[in-house]
């Protein structure tokens, strides 16, 4: 076959040159692409740390959300420096004072390091942070190599857990105990009074006469009148509640007061009573030594009171009447016992005064509850959680830790339903699972939480008013519309500690023209 002209064969060298041409830019193209691609991925995981950073270094932030951060170098050395607190109980234990010594050096520079970091309201930089980290996982893998095993740590972390939790409890005891000496010293001046009405009481045939129809009188079972109760040895602050309640009550007839009080203060309460006018209103005077059914095999809380207050005092003379008066802050669970005839009844504190008429209490619809309070959570610390122990089973599983807690103060009590749901038994059944102390410390108002869940009625926030005795700053406004104002706190107006911006609102009750009251002012 003849071959072709020269001028019409195929540039086959040039065919070829473009191909590989083509082939160099796809090949370059390609690797453009996948480095841009590959730059993209990478871009955010490299540049966002340092925007962080950079982006903390400009912002005040509480050191306590820095702790809540999970990423954040707070977190880290919070959790490490309560790891190396353990092996520092586990090395002093096991005589190496070597690592103890180094343990606690590296935990003072960590809370040095929190401490500085909170005063400056600035997250920790990696520079800071990053040496005492190194140093901590350090010394905490050397503990670990010394044999310190897991099992070792929680056998010895639960016998201090054990040892703290009963320091806490013991120093809880001791707080209660003269938070409440505290509250019930009287100056010299009351003191003399109950002497004399003691007195009288003993010496005047015709006071005990009276005190005697008050008990018999059909008014104080009536359950057409109005009936309050307040459990107390206090004789001025219970004084005052009475005449404050009767001096603005449309018609103070129609009130019968129930007091509740210690065997040693029985007879002046019974005279201070007798002795005084109070509009006709009905004032019957018990002692809670005549409860004689109040008892340790009935009631739990009795038993466990004589056990504290015995830890506590001694055997001493004084230990048995102590157990009595602390009793009397409990006798709000035994309402419809006490007064097994009555069908509603209003609870007063002590440390109380009222200012508005309250027999519109006594006509409230509880809609089937049986307490009508006054609830405190406006505040986030006036929830469940903050009462109660939540990490334990029989609390978390049963009751809501942001459900909403109430004041005792002014309570209203429908007994009726109160028997129906058994009330007191709910409540002696957790006094016994809180034997020691694991669920709450020491106090009424956490196992009122729990007995009545599910069963109070939240009242008008206007029918009590809480904090003077401890806030020197609540809103005059708030205190003219309360119904009933609470001194509740340490500072309780009889005494010398009181606020003296509110005391004028106590002691306007006070009735200053009794010739007891009025002598022992001029004899001391």
């Amino acid at each position: 076959m003849p071959r072709r002209a020269t001028d019409f064969r195929r540039p086959v060298r040039n065919t070829f040159s473009r191909w590989i041409c083509l082939l160099s830019l796809f090949l370059i193209a390609g690797s453009v692409l996948f480095f841009i691609q590959h730059y993209h991925d990478q871009e955010p995981n490299m540049e966002q740390p340092i925007l962080e950073i950079n982006r903390s270094f400009h912002e005040k932030r509480n050191l306590t959300e820095e702790i809540l951060n999970p990423r954040s170098h707070a977190r880290q050395l919070v959790e490490q420096m309560t790891l190396a607190k353990a092996y520092l109980v586990l090395a002093k234990e096991h005589n190496n004072l070597h690592l103890a010594w180094e343990l606690s050096s590296q935990i003072r520079n960590c809370q040095l390091l929190l401490s500085k970091a909170a005063k400056q309201e600035q997250p920790l930089s990696v520079d800071e942070a990053e040496p005492v980290i190194k140093s901590l996982s350090s010394l905490i893998y050397k503990a670990q190599d010394m044999h310190y095993d897991v099992a070792t740590t929680l056998v010895t972390m639960k016998s201090h857990t054990e040892a703290l939790q009963n320091r806490v409890t013991s120093a809880t005891v001791q707080s209660t105990v003269f938070s409440q000496l505290i509250e019930e010293s009287v100056t010299k001046n009351i003191h003399c009074v109950e002497m004399r009405l003691m007195s009288q009481w003993l010496n005047d045939e015709s006071v005990q006469k009276e005190a005697n129809r008050i008990r018999n009188s059909p008014r104080v079972v009536d359950n057409n009148l109005c009936h309050f109760c307040i459990f107390s040895d206090n004789i001025l602050a219970v004084s005052v509640v009475v005449n404050s309640t009767v001096w603005n009550a449309a018609h103070p007839k129609q009130l019968v007061f129930h007091v509740v009080t210690s065997k040693a203060k029985h007879g002046a309460m019974q005279a201070w009573f007798i002795g005084n006018d109070f509009k006709g209103a009905t004032i019957e005077i018990q002692s809670i030594g005549g409860l004689s059914w109040l008892n340790a095999s009935y009631s739990p809380v009795v038993r466990q009171l004589h056990d504290s207050v015995k830890s506590f005092f001694g055997d001493s003379e004084g230990s048995s009447d102590r157990k009595y008066v602390s009793l009397l802050n409990h006798l709000r669970f035994y309402i419809p016992d006490i007064y097994p005839k009555l069908e509603r009844v209003v609870f007063l504190d002590d440390d109380v005064v009222v200012q508005k008429d309250l027999t519109p209490l006594f006509s409230l619809d509880l809609h089937g509850k049986v307490n009508g309070a006054v609830e405190t959570c406006l505040e986030a610390f006036h929830r469940y959680y903050k009462y109660l122990n939540f990490s334990n089973d029989l609390i978390s599983s049963k009751f809501d830790p942001q459900a909403c807690a109430w004041a005792f103060g002014i309570n209203v009590f429908d007994l009726i339903t109160w028997r129906r749901e058994n009330v007191t038994a709910r409540y002696h059944f957790w006094q016994e699972q809180n034997s020691n102390g694991s669920l709450w410390m020491l106090g009424t108002i956490a196992p009122a939480l729990l007995s009545f869940y599910g069963l109070t009625e939240a009242l008008d926030r206007r029918w009590h008013v809480l904090g003077l005795g401890y806030d020197p700053n609540i809103d005059n406004r708030l205190i003219d519309m309360a119904a009933v104002i609470h001194f509740n706190g340490n500072r309780k107006p009889w005494l010398k500690l009181s606020i003296e911006r509110y005391r004028h609102m106590w002691e306007q009750y006070v009735n200053q023209s009794h010739p007891h009251l009025q002598n022992c002012i001029l004899d001391i």
